[in-house]
């Protein structure tokens, strides 16, 4: 079954008291059945094309850059595999290992119903050569969806920008402003609607919020501990500078205590760390 995802990209063109236009759009993207809706003057074709791009590189519902680099165990890596895997290690290494896009085998395996026994011997992002030819480990696969959503609202965030926009907020599944400020509702799947956050003008321009809830596999979450380990927190939202830097740690974040987040955090440059525990309480670090 697919899921539903709205993403929408609002763009300030209510310039001397007129009306903005919107432009919509339904289509598959990013493992979803995608309704995306650009207000104001968002140029609808150059972020379709985006989209088409990243799809291109880092579907795993479809063939792609990744779906080959995992059948073949190695390819050439294109500039934008090597820009995401880069950032991927650096939140694996920030983070102590607790992100790693290399749970893709146990994922699979869990998805089918097996223990993943023998697929959690196959993991470790640091088997990885990335050069110009990236290669995995043995028995090794990767899932970049942890970081995707993220990279894709940076994308486009960089396109609109270099089109002239100024005041936009981008959500792509994780947000990215130009402008602002926004304000943002942090939700989390069992409590709700529990309080909100600004990003833009001034501020850090990025948010992206993790759930372990959101997508449940058997037995578990989806968002896998390479060692095992089982959320900390029911949601966990993280703003900064960048949306594909958030992603990836929002995704770390969530199997890991405070006291570690706060260390990433600072290693990694990040703004505040907003977390939600099991019983519905929200703090902020």
């Amino acid at each position: 079954m697919k899921r539903r995802r709205f993403l929408q990209i609002c763009a300030g063109a209510a310039l001397a008291g007129q009306p903005a236009t919107a432009s919509e759009w339904r289509g598959e993207a990013f493992g979803a059945d995608v309704s995306l809706k650009l207000a104001g003057e968002a140029p609808m074709a150059t972020v379709l094309a985006e989209i088409a791009a990243i799809e291109a590189s880092f579907s795993l519902y479809r063939d792609s850059e990744l779906t080959r680099l995992n059948a073949a165990g190695h390819g050439p890596g294109s500039d934008r595999m090597r820009t995401v895997l880069a950032c991927a290690a650096r939140v694996h290494a920030a983070t102590g290992g607790t992100f790693d896009p290399t749970v893709q085998p146990l994922w699979q395996a869990l998805a089918r119903g097996e223990d993943g026994r023998a697929e959690r011997a196959s993991i470790g992002f640091d088997r990885i050569e990335i050069a110009s030819e990236i290669r995995l480990g043995t028995g090794q696969g990767l899932t970049l969806n942890g970081i995707v959503q993220g990279h894709a609202a940076d994308r486009i965030a960089a396109l609109l920008a270099k089109a002239g926009l100024t005041d936009c907020l981008i959500d792509m599944g994780e947000y990215a402003a130009l402008g602002g400020p926004y304000r943002l509702g942090i939700e989390d799947p069992a409590a709700g609607m529990l309080g909100t956050r600004e990003i833009g003008s001034g501020g850090p321009r990025a948010m992206a919020t993790s759930s372990p809830a959101a997508l449940p596999l058997p037995g578990g979450s989806h968002i896998l501990g390479p060692r095992g380990e089982a959320p900390h927190w029911s949601t966990v939202s993280v703003e900064g500078e960048s949306a594909m830097l958030c992603d990836a740690a929002s995704t770390a974040f969530v199997l890991m205590d405070a006291r570690a987040i706060e260390k990433a955090r600072a290693e990694l440059g990040l703004g505040a760390v907003t977390l939600i525990d099991f019983d519905g309480n929200l703090s902020v670090i």
